[in-house]
């Protein structure tokens, strides 16, 4: 599909810096197949379900991924930042860095303090750049490894907020708490599965008295997901893998609730993609545990997830695709012009939605 048919004007206040307080107090839209949106707030959730249904939580908790260093080579240096997208093995992290043009394979690379000219080495952390990629792709093989490397990066990585945030404004100790769920569990994340963000002890508790199971699966959220589709087709864009995991309890408690006649609400994109990812012809959900770039756009047949919450996204980007393919392109379509009417804030600490497909049993 032409990429253009998923673009809109979104004016620059309508992105917001920070989430609402409390986090259950954010306005929620909610969208039936051929009906107005309507204007909730997120605690009213427990009472738009039906009792049985499942509200599925992608519990990946974000780490410090990025990093800043420099560049070794033949006596000269150059200060360099690498954003942590996919771990593929104890001792390796596939990034995006920047200057992407002064680096190539071979490189030495000092992340930390003592890349800065320090000499204690619990502030540096040492690794060697072993793949290049398109568009800034770097793999960097570390010194440490397993346990020890999770902990040097602990260290001395920055949380990566949203590009979009970050231009306007610096992270500070706030964004510690804010920008993770608090169910959050699984660390391994370097963007936060944002729809998540909304919930609190409170709200969680109230979604159990209203009898909607809960079940926890994990998507290792990565860097990927602020890139940009730069394609004029949606044919020619690219997905970057992210690591998720489904356990055989977790299936179990799925298929059981849909045998019963319960609905699959997954709660943020990456819950659904997992979902989706895992899910047979029939919709039975298989346990999972591996990679997954699964790029939905209109016309994808959803097997898994009846109803999605979910926040606002910038135009042109996979998300807004996917919410496109759930709900329909011109209902969101409209439905995003509604929300920048009313006043709607939109992406990671914007306010939600939550989104109903035509096909939900």
């Amino acid at each position: 599909m032409r990429v253009d048919l998923f673009d809109f004007d979104l004016p620059e206040d309508s992105i917001a810096l920070r989430p609402a307080v409390p986090r259950d107090g954010a306005r929620l839209m909610l969208l039936h197949p051929g009906s107005l949106p309507e204007d909730r707030i997120v605690r009213d959730l427990p009472g738009l379900l039906r009792p049985g249904d499942v509200l599925v939580f992608n519990d990946t908790r974000v780490i410090p991924a990025r990093l800043r260093g420099l560049r070794h080579r033949d006596g000269t240096t150059v200060r360099l930042e690498a954003m942590l997208h996919l771990r593929e093995a104890p001792n390796r992290w596939r990034a995006f860095a920047r200057p992407a043009k002064r680096l190539k394979v071979g490189d030495r690379v000092s992340f930390g303090a003592a890349g800065e000219g320090e000499a204690c080495a619990l502030t540096r952390l040492d690794a060697t750049i072993v793949e290049r990629g398109e568009g800034g792709e770097t793999t960097f093989a570390f010194d440490l490894s397993g346990p020890a490397l999770d902990e040097a990066v602990a260290a001395l990585g920055e949380l990566p907020l949203p590009p979009y945030i970050a231009a306007k404004r610096p992270t500070d100790a706030q964004d510690t708490a804010d920008y993770q769920t608090v169910y959050a569990r699984e660390p391994g994340a370097v963007a936060a599965p944002t729809a998540g963000l909304h919930f609190t002890p409170d709200l969680l508790a109230a979604c159990n008295a209203a009898g909607l199971g809960q079940v926890r699966v994990t998507l290792h959220v990565g860097a990927g997901t602020f890139l940009p589709v730069k394609a004029d087709d949606t044919d020619a864009h690219r997905m970057h893998a992210e690591i998720g995991e489904i356990t055989p309890d977790a299936a179990e408690a799925l298929n059981r609730a849909r045998a019963t006649g319960g609905r699959i609400v997954a709660v943020g994109t990456t819950a659904l993609r997992l979902l989706e990812s895992a899910a047979e012809s029939d919709g039975t959900i298989r346990p999972w545990t591996g990679a997954t770039d699964i790029f939905i756009t209109p016309g994808y047949r959803f097997r898994a997830v009846d109803v999605l919450m979910t926040n606002f996204h910038l135009p042109r980007s996979t998300l807004f695709m996917l919410v496109s393919a759930f709900a329909g392109l011109e209902p969101m379509r409209a439905a995003y012009a509604a929300a920048i009417e009313r006043g709607y804030r939109f992406y990671s600490y914007g306010d939600s939605s939550l989104l109903f497909r035509a096909e939900t049993r």
